[in-house]
Order: C-alpha cells, then sequence, then structure tokens
C-alpha cells in the first residue's frame, strides 16, 4: 500500500500543514522509538500509542513502527507497561489497564492504514499479552478494574472512560486476530461482557461526571450509537462546549484542551455529524503553533495557554480528527467502525 497523503480539511486543515503536525510529533520521539508528552517530559503508554497511531496518519510509517517496537521492546512479561516512564527510568510502577488495551488499538489502526501484515505479525506477540492481561482484570459483572498497584494486586473500581476506551481494544484485538487467523473467544466473551455493562449497567462504574471524557467516551469507542448516542451527546453540550474555543477538559473550569476537543470531532464524525466535527476541529486551531504543534490548553478567563508545553499527543488528536473528517487513509473510520454491533461469533449475554 502507498504511503499515504496527510489528512486535509478544506478551510481547517492544508495537508502541508497536517504533514507539519506529524513532523512535530517526530521531532518528540526519542532515539528509541519512545514519544514522551513534549520534550524532556514523561511517557505513558496510552499517549505514545497515540502518538503513533498521528505518525501512521501523517505518512510517517517508519517514525511510528519504531514507536510501536519501543512498546514491544519495554511491554513487562505479564503484558504490561508501567503507568509512567522518563526516557529509561519507571516513575510509576503501578499498571493502568486502560493504558495496555490500547496497544491493539494502534495496531489495528497501523494495520488499516498501512496494510503491512508482516508489521502486524510481529508486533500479534505484545497486542496478544496486552489484552490476556486485561481480560484477567474483567469484574463478574463485565466491567474491568482500571489498575493493578505495583504488588500486582486489583484496585477493584471501574471507570467509564477507560472501560469505554478498553472495550475498543478489545475490538480492535479481535478484529486483529481475525485478521491474522488465530481468533481469541476469550476475548469476544470479555468483550461481550463489558459491552453489557457499559451499555446497561452504568451503576458499575465510578462516577465522574465533571470530566468531558466520562460525557463522550462511550459514543466515541462504541457502546452507544443511535438516538442514545445522539441523546448523550445533546445531554452535556452546553456544560463543555465553549463555542469558538473547543471543549472544556473539566465541566466549572475555564479550560479549553485540544485534545478534549479533537476527540469529540472524533465523536461526531463516528455518529455521522461531519459539519460538527469540522466545526469543532475548526475551533481548536487557536492552539496551533507555527511549527505545526499544538500546546494542550487554554485559560480563556484569562487568555494564557496552559500547561505551558505543546504535548505529542494534542498533535496526534488533530490528525486523527482530520482523517476521520477527510477520509484519507484506510484509518480513518476506526472509530466510525466501533460501533456497539458484535463483531463476528460475539454474542451479547441475554
Amino acid at each position: 500500500m502507498a504511503r499515504p497523503e496527510p489528512p486535509e480539511v478544506p478551510g481547517v486543515l492544508t495537508a502541508a500543514q497536517a504533514g507539519a503536525t506529524g513532523a512535530a510529533i517526530a521531532r518528540m520521539q526519542e532515539p528509541s522509538g519512545q514519544i514522551p508528552w513534549f520534550p524532556g517530559g514523561h511517557t505513558d503508554p496510552w499517549d505514545h500509542v497515540e502518538s503513533a497511531m498521528g505518525l501512521t496518519v501523517a505518512g510517517l510509517q517508519g517514525e511510528a513502527e519504531a514507536a510501536y517496537a519501543w512498546s514491544a521492546a519495554t511491554q513487562r512479561r505479564d503484558g504490561s507497561w508501567p503507568m509512567r516512564v522518563r526516557g529509561r527510568r519507571v516513575e510509576d510502577a503501578a499498571t493502568d489497564i486502560n493504558f495496555c488495551a490500547y496497544i491493539a488499538v494502534g495496531v489495528w489502526h497501523h494495520l488499516q492504514v498501512t496494510g503491512d501484515a508482516d508489521f502486524a505479525r510481529r508486533m500479534w506477540p505484545t497486542v496478544r499479552r496486552a489484552l490476556d492481561l486485561t481480560v484477567s482484570m474483567q469484574a463478574p459483572g463485565g466491567e474491568v478494574w482500571w489498575a493493578r498497584d505495583v504488588r500486582g494486586r486489583p484496585v477493584r473500581e471501574a471507570l467509564l472512560t477507560g472501560s469505554s476506551s478498553i472495550r475498543l481494544g478489545l475490538l480492535c484485538g479481535i478484529r486483529l486476530a481475525d485478521a491474522l487467523g488465530v481468533p481469541q473467544p476469550g476475548w469476544e466473551s470479555a468483550w461481550a461482557r463489558l459491552h453489557h455493562a457499559l451499555r446497561d449497567r452504568p451503576e458499575s462504574f465510578t462516577p465522574k461526571p465533571e470530566y468531558s471524557m466520562d460525557w463522550y467516551y462511550p459514543v466515541l469507542c462504541g457502546a452507544l450509537r443511535g438516538d442514545d448516542a445522539r441523546a448523550r451527546i445533546a445531554r452535556r453540550w452546553k456544560d463543555f462546549v465553549v463555542p469558538g474555543l473547543g471543549i472544556r477538559c473539566v465541566d466549572h473550569k475555564p479550560w479549553v484542551t485540544g485534545a478534549e476537543t479533537c476527540e469529540l470531532s472524533l465523536t461526531l464524525a463516528a455518529v455521522g455529524d461531519t459539519d460538527g466535527a469540522r466545526e469543532q476541529l475548526a475551533a481548536m486551531q487557536h492552539l496551533r503553533d507555527p511549527d505545526g504543534s499544538y500546546w494542550t490548553g487554554l485559560v480563556f478567563a484569562d487568555g494564557k495557554r496552559w500547561p505551558v508545553e505543546v504535548s505529542s499527543w494534542t498533535s496526534a488528536a488533530v490528525l486523527l480528527a482530520a482523517d476521520a473528517i477527510a477520509g484519507a487513509t484506510g484509518g480513518a473510520r476506526l472509530f466510525a467502525d466501533a460501533a456497539s454491533t458484535e463483531p463476528e461469533g460475539v454474542h451479547s449475554p441475554a
């Protein structure tokens, strides 16, 4: 498959600008392949994968594959990664299960964009170990415990945002396994139970209604579609959306963040609202730096960018949202195709 051209959204982002954003992520990448939040900053496994996905969309396949090689090389024997590292130094050795499951999303996305089956086969053992760990952390009700402490003990609390993302990770892992001819019925069963919990057992999750991610993630990751999805987005639209600037990270803070705004753009594109998706992507362009990178957020009460950093994962979210709108690559429909239809062979609990 030919190297993809960076996505273009007329009136919002040119292909050249998208290419510059991919290059900005690549400049933050360390020689090991690791992608920290910003130069000299720490790395977590989820945002590292998100940044790799941005590189893939920008046509920087070699850099993306170096990032995934770093993930494979640093995975622990049990399938996990530390929550937080800085270079080679582990700053938090505990395990966030959502962080681990996201490797499946990245590898499936890379395969969809590039068609590189050899890459997918190389990464398969890493994905398998990560999702086997994820499934081992599932509670009897279908929700997934969000973390393990440094001694390997589960933190018996489930989070709606994290479990929604895990649902997507399992779905991508199931599709990857099927594509490689190694179906995983245990993952399929776990996916069905988690999907049921997300749709029908909201009391299973610790409520965090002040965070915008808890608002849109069940839609972004496919647990809700149709009227249910539209109603959920409409219900808190005014709480989070700041017209012309993007969306708040926290409902009571005068702070808009670029990555969350782009994820809302992805969410709207996933449910067919392309105009709304374009509007949100356009709204956050005030965070663009001349070098193609993106500042993390803006405190609009005083007009100051905060934190004072350009973040790799914000740039990646811009590229993923632009691709979802433009349909430039084979991975553009990843979130749209995460809809709550069952993957082949999966049957939800009665």
